[in-house]
């Protein structure tokens, strides 16, 4: 399990997302709020299978020169690099994914962080597709062949990017998230695979954010990862206890609010089964996932 974040609106330093905040992504790395996995060995230790660190590799991904993407990824601690702190302080857009990553048993390597990016577009996912392995391959190679030979690390998160890039994700990303997921629903229920398929994605080509939140139907005890939005002039508490306030046309999507006492007037949770579309001047606009392999 994973934290993330994704920006869309008037050019901000990332720090102003990524470091500042009193409950920044940089912090969630360390200790998150509201990362929980009931049910799962990996969180018994914690009290209400709380899942706080994510300190398995970090990424950034940002709209940079000309509209290209810029990516910078580490296998380190993300509340221990001071090079994401200065890179965050310099770099400016207008576009930007951040992601924090929890792989417990999983291969901790520079090619498995978040967010990938490729052919004009970021992704980034929090989730896993349980039973991973016994689907891999027939996942694997449902991506299209000339995309096949790109993917680069063996995690579930970048089979799925591959698979919404072949399904169509530059043309109309909703229908390609959508299908993408019906197809791994698909892979559990031929492999009656009874454990959940739990996702909350970003992609984003920088002149929209396309996110999703997702669990299993089929799995009615299982939640699905959390997800927020906020829209607009966002006052957001700091680390130095003042307040920065984002740009007019600021759209933020998280995993958690970026503050540690919150309100619901600020942040708004979005609805499990849904895709979500966040384009510059417009509301965003909600899809109820119905899934086709």
């Amino acid at each position: 399990m994973c934290r993330w974040l994704a920006y869309l609106g008037s050019a901000i330093p990332l720090e102003d997302v990524l470091v500042r905040p009193d409950h920044s992504l940089i912090d969630q790395s360390l200790l998150a709020r509201d990362l929980t996995l009931p049910g799962d060995p990996r969180a018994a230790q914690f009290r209400r299978s709380a899942f706080p660190t994510n300190g398995d590799g970090f990424g950034v991904a940002w709209r940079g020169r000309a509209g290209t993407l810029g990516q910078y990824r580490q296998i380190e601690p993300a509340w221990d690099s001071q090079n994401l702190r200065h890179l965050a302080a310099q770099i400016e857009s207008d576009c930007f994914l951040a992601h924090v990553r929890a792989a417990p048993g999983g291969t901790i390597a520079e090619q498995n962080c978040h967010p990938f990016v490729h052919g004009g577009w970021m992704f980034q996912h929090n989730g896993e597709i349980h039973g991973f392995p016994r689907v891999k391959r027939e996942l694997a190679l449902d991506v299209d062949p000339a995309l096949y030979p790109s993917i680069l690390g063996n995690s579930d998160s970048e089979v799925c990017f591959y698979l919404a890039l072949g399904y169509g994700l530059a043309e109309e990303p909703v229908k390609a998230l959508t299908r993408m997921v019906g197809r791994v629903e698909r892979a559990r229920r031929e492999r009656a695979i009874a454990e959940p398929f739990r996702a909350t994605v970003c992609a984003s080509d920088g002149s929209q954010l396309v996110v999703l939140r997702w669990t299993s139907p089929d799995a009615p005890r299982a939640e699905a990862p959390t997800l927020f939005h906020s829209a607009g002039a966002t006052a957001l508490r700091t680390v130095d206890g003042t307040e920065d306030r984002l740009p007019r046309d600021a759209q933020l999507v998280v995993s958690e609010p970026l503050e540690l006492h919150w309100s619901s007037r600020t942040w708004h949770e979005v609805e499990a089964g849904t895709v979500g579309v966040f384009r510059r001047g417009e509301e965003p606009a909600f899809t109820r996932i119905e899934p086709t392999a």
